[in-house]
């Protein structure tokens, strides 16, 4: 399962490899616009994103760990490099209705920590789609950028240790 696991992430790392990010903008709880990738990036972004209400439990499985990896720095390489960390629910077509009540209910919900780094958008989903390769909507999709915007790793699906470490090396390069 791993080794599967594993190879699916390199197939999409390789396909998206070197491709510009394209630009997504989106609003923190706090109100604030944030256009991705950021030009005041850091040395690695990391953005998830999930685009179903089927989709988005899986992007919240990651807050805590992604935060703390990469964010909180705890772990042993953590220290290492340096990230911007975005999780964007991605309201689309009829889900479009529930963007203020969704972000009214996670303003009350939320960890504080976490607050910052989620996005809501409204972006359209097809040039996203088509660029991103993002086909199954009920997983989540995530992308490492370089300081560029350039993707140079991706993954999908729901939280593994695994894919978590395999983020992490490849910030570690």
């Amino acid at each position: 399962m791993r080794i599967a696991t594993l190879f699916i992430a390199f197939l999409l790392g390789t396909i998206l490899r070197a491709q510009t990010f394209p630009q997504l903008t989106g609003e923190t709880a706090k109100g604030t616009s944030i256009t991705l990738p950021t030009t005041k990036s850091k040395a690695w972004t990391l953005i998830g994103i999930a685009y179903s209400q089927k989709a988005s439990p899986m992007l919240e499985e990651w807050y805590e760990p992604a935060y703390l990896r990469f964010i909180a720095k705890h772990g042993l390489m953590a220290g290492s490099y340096e990230a911007d960390v975005y999780f964007v629910p991605l309201f689309v077509g009829l889900n479009k209705a529930a963007y203020e009540p969704s972000m009214k209910k996670f303003q009350k919900s939320a960890d504080p920590e976490i607050v910052d780094h989620v996005l809501f958008s409204k972006a359209e989903l097809e040039p996203l789609r088509a660029i991103l390769d993002m086909d199954e909507k009920d997983i989540p999709y995530f992308f490492v950028l370089n300081s560029e915007g350039k993707i140079v790793y991706g993954t999908k699906g729901a939280f593994t240790e695994e894919k978590l470490e395999a983020i992490e090396e490849v910030m570690m390069e």
